[in-house]
C-alpha cells in the first residue's frame, strides 16, 4: 500500500511540475517536459490501424520477398498510384483484379460499414491481454478521420461509411476499463488538394485546426504523429502545436507524444523516441543503447492495416511477443503492439489469440513488467539473448525466454528471499561473491506457472 501511496504521490508531483513551467515554440523548452510517469509504468500498449484501407486489405508480404515497408496495406492507395513504387505492379494487379481498373479509392467507403464493431468487446480483450494503453488511428495518410471532424467534410466515418463516431465510441469502452487512450495522427495527406497546393495553408487551416479539435473534444493521453518526413518540424509548426498542447490543452499535464514531428527529429525531439519493427526510418535500433523514454511499435504480423494476404505463418506466435515484450521492457521501454481490424469492425481471432496469450502470461509476471525500469548492470543486449532483467526499487527480477536448469546472476547483494513467479515451492540457490545461481525446482504440467518465459523475483538484490 506504502509503495502504491508513494508512486501516487510522485506522479502528482511530477504533473505539478509540468503544470507549473510554461513550455515555448523551440526545441530546447519543448524537450525539457519530462515524460509523464504513467508511460513508463504502463509498458504494454496496443495500437489499432482502421480506416478505409480495411477495405481492400491488401499488401504483398515477407514470402513475397518484400521488406519491412512494404508490407504495410494501409498504404494500399498510395501503393496502388505510385507507379515509382517497387511494389506498385502488384497492387495495381491486384486492383485491377478484384475491383475493377475505373475503382477509385473513394468507392471503398460504401464498404467500409463496421457493422459488427462493439467498442466494448474490444476493450475487454485490450483489458485481458493486460495491455494499459490503446493507440488509435484517428486518421492515416488517407485523411479518412474516425471522428466527424470539419475539416474532413464527408470524408469522415459519420458522414459517410458506418455513420458513426468510431474513435469517440472505441474512447469510451476503453476509459470505462480504466485504461489510458491515444490518436495516431498523420500530418500529411497524400492526396489532399491543399496539401498538394500550399503545405503551408494545409498546416494553418487544415492540419492544425483538426489536432486542436481531436485534442479538445476527446482529451487524448496519447498524440502520436507520423507522416512527418516530407518537411521539417518548422514547417509543421510543431513546436507551436506542442507549446498550445503542453500550456493551455486539457491535457496539458498528463499527454504524452512521440518524436515524429518532422525529418530531423526522430530519436532526438519531441517526447519518447519510437522505433518500428525494430527500425528508426532505415537504420536498425538492434544495438541501440536507450537512455530516453522509448516505444517499438510492430504488428502482430507484417502489416499494421489487416492484410488478408497473410497466413499463419506471417504472424508471430504467442511465444514470440511474450518474448518481445521482454526485451523492450528489460531495454528500459514500451510495446506497442498493433491490431488490423476487418472493414466491418472485427478483431481477426487470431490476433485476440495472441493478445489472450500475452496476457496469460503477464496475469502471473506482471510484477516483473509493470512499473519496473531497467537494470544499469544488466549485460549488453544482444540478439540471441535468453536471459533479461528488471528492476523495481531494490528488487531485481530475472526473465528467461528458455527454460534452464541453472542460471546465474552477476553484480548483486545477496538476496533476502528468491522465487519463481507464480510457483508456490521453494526455490534453491547458492551466493559465492556477488555472484547468484539459481537452481529451477522441479515442475510438472500442473505446477508449472506459466509458458513462453519464466521469472525469478530476487527481493532486495539490486545496489
Amino acid at each position: 500500500m506504502k509503495k502504491v501511496l508513494l508512486s501516487a504521490l510522485l506522479s502528482v508531483c511530477s504533473c505539478l511540475a509540468m503544470a507549473q513551467k510554461t513550455y515555448e515554440a523551440n526545441w530546447a523548452s519543448i524537450d525539457s517536459r519530462p515524460v509523464p510517469n504513467w508511460f513508463e509504468d504502463a509498458k504494454f500498449g496496443i495500437f489499432i490501424h482502421w480506416g478505409l484501407f480495411s477495405v481492400p486489405s491488401y499488401a504483398p508480404t515477407a514470402r513475397d520477398g518484400m521488406g519491412v515497408y512494404d508490407q504495410y496495406s494501409e498504404w494500399y492507395w498510395q501503393k496502388w498510384q505510385d507507379a515509382k513504387s517497387k511494389t506498385s505492379p502488384l497492387f495495381q494487379k491486384f486492383h485491377n483484379r478484384v475491383y475493377g481498373a475505373d475503382t477509385k479509392y473513394q468507392d471503398f467507403v460504401k464498404d467500409f460499414k463496421a457493422e459488427f464493431f462493439k467498442p466494448d468487446e474490444w476493450a475487454k480483450v485490450f483489458e485481458q491481454a493486460g495491455a494499459k494503453y490503446v493507440v488509435l488511428t484517428s486518421k492515416h495518410h488517407e485523411g479518412f478521420t474516425l471522428w466527424p471532424s470539419a475539416q474532413a467534410w464527408n470524408w469522415n466515418a459519420v458522414d459517410v461509411g458506418p455513420h458513426r463516431d468510431l474513435l469517440g465510441d472505441l474512447t469510451s469502452a476503453v476509459k470505462d476499463k480504466g485504461l489510458h487512450m491515444g490518436y495516431y495522427y498523420s500530418l500529411y495527406e497524400w492526396y489532399n488538394p491543399l496539401y498538394k497546393q500550399s503545405v503551408n495553408r494545409y498546416v494553418d487551416e487544415h492540419m492544425i485546426p483538426q489536432l486542436k479539435d481531436l485534442v479538445t473534444r476527446y482529451k487524448p493521453d496519447v498524440v502520436w504523429t507520423d507522416g512527418e518526413w516530407d518537411h521539417s518540424s518548422e514547417v509543421w509548426k510543431s513546436t507551436e502545436f506542442l507549446a498550445w498542447l503542453y500550456n493551455e490543452s486539457p491535457v496539458k499535464e498528463t499527454v504524452v507524444v512521440n518524436d515524429r514531428w518532422g525529418k530531423e527529429t526522430r530519436s532526438k525531439h519531441g517526447g519518447i523516441y519510437t522505433t518500428e519493427y525494430d527500425l528508426v526510418h532505415s537504420g536498425n535500433a538492434d544495438n541501440t543503447k536507450f537512455t530516453h523514454p522509448w516505444e517499438e511499435c510492430r504488428g502482430i504480423g507484417g502489416s499494421f492495416g489487416y492484410n488478408r494476404a497473410e497466413i499463419l505463418e506471417d504472424y508471430a506466435t504467442s511465444a514470440a511477443l511474450v518474448h518481445i515484450l521482454i526485451e523492450k521492457v528489460a531495454r528500459g521501454g514500451n510495446l506497442l503492439l498493433n491490431v488490423g481490424p476487418t472493414a466491418d469492425g472485427r478483431i481477426p481471432v487470431i490476433m485476440q489469440q495472441r493478445l489472450k496469450d500475452m496476457g496469460d502470461w503477464l496475469n502471473v509476471n506482471k510484477d516483473a513488467i509493470y512499473g519496473t525500469r531497467a537494470w544499469d548492470k544488466a549485460p549488453t543486449f544482444k540478439k540471441g539473448t535468453k536471459l533479461f532483467f528488471t528492476q523495481k526499487g531494490k528488487d531485481l527480477y530475472v526473465l528467461t525466454t528458455e527454460w534452464m536448469d541453472n542460471l546465474s546472476v552477476d553484480g548483486i547483494t545477496k538476496p533476502q528471499s528468491v522465487s519463481l513467479l507464480g510457483f508456490k515451492g521453494a526455490v534453491k540457490t547458492s551466493m559465492k561473491g556477488n555472484q547468484l545461481t539459481i537452481a529451477a525446482p522441479s515442475v510438472t504440467p500442473a505446477t508449472i506457472p506459466c509458458q513462453h518465459a519464466w521469472v525469478y523475483k530476487l527481493e532486495g538484490a539490486a545496489r
